[in-house]
């Protein structure tokens, strides 16, 4: 059984740092923006106990998009057990349906190249043309309407 729930931003560093950021130290899974008021942390637990996987969504324009309505998620990752048995779509399903509550229309995302066919699934598209982030890799605006 999982449930989503709303986290502190510091409860998401233990997996952006195990699957965003292996190697890295535990400070680089800081992200500017984490503290903020209106930045949202989710967590997906597994039995109500075990935090199994995190999305961030950051209130920041992005200038793809021609609206104030827009939040970015940052920060999505699933531990490695998890992943391809639909626990990151649970996790932004039940996210994006909370983020409806503040009128956003818009979730943007820089997606790693990797993880562009899971975002195509859950129905966000594609913007412009891939782009590298320095020490991450490829890169592709993503979005979605909500």
């Amino acid at each position: 059984m999982f449930t989503v729930k709303i986290i502190n931003y510091k409860d998401t560093y233990s997996i952006r740092n195990k699957i965003l950021r292996p190697g890295k130290p535990l400070a680089s899974c800081f992200f500017d923006g984490d503290e903020n008021e209106n930045t949202y942390h989710f967590g997906i637990f597994e039995d109500e106990k075990d935090l199994i996987g995190v999305a961030s969504f950051f209130n920041k324009n992005n200038e793809n998009f021609n609206t104030n309505k827009v939040f970015q998620l940052r920060g999505m990752a699933v531990l490695d057990g998890y992943q391809g048995k639909g626990v990151g779509a649970n996790l932004l399903i039940h996210a994006e349906a909370y983020m409806k509550n503040f009128k956003s229309v818009i979730v943007w995302c820089n997606a790693r190249s990797v993880a562009i066919p899971f975002y195509k699934k859950i129905g966000y598209q594609t913007k412009g043309s891939p782009f590298q982030i320095p020490e991450v890799g490829e890169h592709m605006v993503m979005y979605k309407l909500l």
